[in-house]
């Protein structure tokens, strides 16, 4: 057996599973769960019947290219989002099932197990896919913590000097999960020195895009090298995204998490060589999917309405609970990263407590985070996911409210 699976850490849902082992929740109260980070809001009904319209497609093998209107559709929906005018479709953009495997396959692609230590960088807390993604390429995980002084965007200026030259992938997550932190324009701009510098790949994680509550929207890695005018690099007249890759999905932004789409984007060269990589282990996208993509890609409204749904229920939500605890609203994405410390207890005792006596379900910040330099930054910490209906929850507001006011 491959003995970098013994690295491996249990999954923050298998943790959960063991800390409410033997616990009966209250049978007064009905199941309400803010620990899956699962879109719940309905599949546009357009998209399902793409879906089914191209049923034909599964009598012929798909492409791991995926098809040229797929392609043209995400590179237009970039273009558009992100006032970007330069994606080429055919060397540009690959179609993947959903941007949890790509994002754990492309540490596989580009880690040189040859260099001595090797460490593929991620901020803390973090996606547990890009640790398990780091061990399983024969690196180690180097983790960056995120501070709440810093609208908890990670602290790359704390990194040593000496650890730079052993990073060879560096995950971004913004808008971040769990913390909803966005990066800012000279945030991007020092991580695409280090990049230069040190040669490094970036692989901006940027699932939670499209779920924000001001008016502006999340600035984007290929939009931030776009506007910074970055050259030199990959001498194929696209350097301004040299050794940067993005990886996207509409499970959030469309309510499709079943129907597994994403794509990966950037520099051509990556790409060139992740389709090579994707040949021999990636599964290609079916045609009936790859129809509904296109579809989703191409509408814009129903991402509008989705987004109106979660600033509704975050703007009822969050000044419900910051009676009890410190709770602010993330720059964007569908969570909320509370402090209990309030409430006299760590983050895994309020869950497994919560959970018992109002039987709502909430996940410690520590199953998200890895002690790193002197401290576990998820410690203490509640992510809830408000992915639910507004009614349902506000329930789970009020009941978390009475929860800590009978402590």
């Amino acid at each position: 057996m491959n003995p970098h699976l013994a690295q491996l850490h249990p999954y923050p849902f298998e943790q959960l599973r063991q800390l409410f082992a033997g616990v009966t929740p209250n049978a007064a109260c009905s199941p309400i769960s803010l620990g899956i980070g699962e879109p719940k809001h309905p599949t546009p009904a357009f998209i399902e019947k793409a879906l089914m319209h191209a049923m034909s497609g599964l009598s012929s093998y798909p492409s791991t290219h995926g098809s040229e209107p797929l392609r043209v559709a995400i590179a237009g929906w970039l273009q558009h989002r992100y006032g970007i005018p330069d994606i080429d479709p055919a060397t540009m953009v690959l179609p993947v099932n959903g941007s949890r495997e790509a994002l754990f396959a492309i540490a596989q692609c580009v880690v040189d197990g040859s260099k001595e230590a090797p460490l593929v960088m991620s901020p803390n807390p973090f996606y547990q896919i890009y640790e398990g993604a780091a061990y399983l390429a024969g690196a180690a995980p180097y983790y960056v913590n995120s501070e709440p002084g810093r609208n908890f965007a990670p602290d790359y200026d704390s990194v040593p000097d000496e650890v730079w030259p052993r990073v060879q992938l560096l995950y971004v997550c913004s808008p971040g999960n769990p913390t909803g932190a966005v990066l800012g324009l000279e945030d991007w701009q020092r991580l695409f020195e280090l990049s230069d510098r040190h040669g490094f790949v970036i692989a901006a994680d940027e699932c939670y895009s499209e779920i924000y509550f001001g008016s502006t929207p999340p600035l984007g890695a290929l939009e931030a090298a776009h506007q910074l005018g970055r050259s030199g690099g990959d001498g194929e007249g696209n350097s301004a995204y040299a050794n940067l890759i993005v990886f996207s999905s509409l499970s959030k932004r469309s309510n499709v998490p079943g129907m597994r789409s994403g794509f990966v984007a950037g520099d051509p060269q990556l790409l060139k060589k992740f389709l090579l990589y994707r040949t021999y282990c990636g599964g290609a996208m079916s045609p009936p999917v790859q129809a509904a993509s296109i579809a989703a890609w191409n509408d814009e409204h129903h991402v509008q309405e989705n987004r109106a749904l979660y600033r509704e229920k975050f703007q009822l939500i969050t000044p419900i609970l910051k009676e009890v605890m410190d709770v602010e609203l993330p720059d964007a994405g569908f969570y909320l990263w509370a402090d209990v410390r309030r409430t006299g207890l760590s983050d895994t005792e309020f869950a497994r407590r919560l959970y018992a006596e109002y039987n709502v379900t909430v996940l410690p910040g520590s199953y998200l985070a890895r002690e790193a330099h002197g401290l576990n930054p998820g410690r203490d910490r509640i992510r809830m996911a408000l992915v639910a209906s507004v009614d349902e929850g506000l329930e789970a507001a009020n009941r978390i409210v009475e929860f800590c006011k009978g402590l």
